[in-house]
């Protein structure tokens, strides 16, 4: 194997952009695997224990790997490179100094400890873009622990998240995590972006808690307009009603109703047409005041048929609802909108397939391609990789 044009993960707009990937767990990971399925040749750089989470299991894939390691890493080439003895930080160095783009998750002073740090490497390669992915930045925060749960409590997701009589919840999913990565990418790209007209790379900082305050939008833009803190709702929307989820005769349902027009249809529908015109009900204002009373009557009626037929009855009314769902029943909804939700990833001996969530991204040229299943731990040491100007470096096991 080798690290060139013509061997890497697939042609696509990053096809050529070579990616030396130090980061461990979910944000780094999640980030360089969608760059990777637009065609950067992603090589994970482990320790010999190997990325955290290849030892989260159960539960595990079809291939007995991790499935939180699988969810994050398909489509990279693994080497294992200890950093602790003079080869495998030699081995590391090469790469990171060949490399188009390096990003890293360890604490604050971790890579200046080995020397591969911006400064250092940016010396010899003026035009690497760096990406470093931090818990709360790497100044003040350097010495916080960066753990989606911790950052979901202090940077307020978890104060607007849950019901108003229940203790303060985090997300279902390490949400903040995936914002971080996606924000990596971003940042990743327009630094891309920025060489191409420069010819000089830039650091790129990414944290956590800034991710998260950015992701808040609406909530965050409140406290800054009223400096009164959001409260919790439960399923319910701090400016919109009736706009969350409602009892029916089995399966929960969500009713997403944003106009005065979408709320006749929907009274219409439940067959309380009259509420369309009560006073209490006549503007979301009012409704946002009466939310309570509106809720019990619209369940009145909701609990007299099934999920499933009330979200065939409001959909045709153009009612935005819907079924609240497992993730089973999402992906088969995606399925069935045209949405292909899951492609299979097999190697190149087509011995091992992997089934993997699609890449969210439609391009209509330069579509995600999926290549290579998530790599064994150190699949690819003993590889030769190769810069224009010949051999590299053979990284053996």
């Amino acid at each position: 194997m080798s690290w060139n044009d013509s061997e890497a993960p697939g042609s696509g707009p990053l096809d050529g952009i070579r990616v030396a990937d130090f980061s461990r767990v979910l944000a780094g990971p999640f980030a360089t695997m969608i760059l990777a399925d637009f065609g950067a040749d992603v090589i994970k750089i482990e320790h010999p224990l190997g990325d955290d989470t290849r030892a989260w299991v159960p539960p595990v894939d079809e291939n007995g790997m991790g499935s939180y390691f699988a969810s994050v890493n398909r489509n990279k080439r693994s080497v294992v490179c200890d950093l602790r003895t003079d080869r495998g930080l030699a081995e590391a160095r090469a790469l990171a100094l060949r490399a188009d783009v390096v990003i890293e998750n360890f604490r604050p002073g971790v890579m200046e400890r080995y020397g591969l740090d911006y400064g250092t490497l940016k010396a010899e390669r003026p035009e690497l873009v760096y990406c470093s992915i931090t818990g709360f930045g790497r100044t003040g925060g350097a010495a916080l622990p960066g753990y989606d749960l911790l950052v979901q409590a202090v940077g307020g997701l978890m104060s607007v998240t849950g019901s108003p009589d229940s203790e303060p919840s985090k997300v279902g999913v390490a949400l903040v995590d995936v914002l971080t990565g996606q924000n990596a990418v971003i940042g990743i790209l327009a630094a891309l972006r920025s060489r191409d007209e420069t010819g000089r790379g830039q650091r790129v900082d990414v944290n956590l808690l800034s991710s998260l305050l950015a992701g808040l939008v609406n909530q965050a833009s409140s406290t800054l307009a009223t400096g009164v803190a959001p409260k919790r709702l439960g399923n319910a929307h701090p400016s919109i009603a009736p706009y969350e989820t409602f009892r029916t005769l089995d399966d929960p349902i969500a009713v997403a109703v944003g106009t005065d027009k979408q709320f006749s249809a929907l009274v219409q529908v439940l067959g309380v047409s009259e509420l369309a015109t009560d006073t209490r009900f006549g503007s979301n204002a009012s409704r946002l005041a009466h939310r309570a009373v509106l809720k019990a009557m619209l369940e009145e009626q909701l609990e007299t048929r099934p999920a499933v037929e009330w979200t065939a009855r409001l959909s045709a009314a153009r009612v935005p609802a819907g079924k609240v769902n497992s993730i089973a029943e999402a992906l088969d909804l995606a399925a069935l909108l045209g949405l292909a939700p899951i492609v299979p990833v097999t190697d190149a001996a087509g011995s091992r397939v992997s089934r993997q969530i699609a890449n969210p991204i439609g391009l209509s040229d330069t579509p995600a391609r999926y290549l290579r299943p998530p790599p064994l731990l150190g699949e690819h040491t003993g590889a030769t990789f190769f810069n224009k100007e010949g051999a590299l470096s053979a990284l053996d096991a």
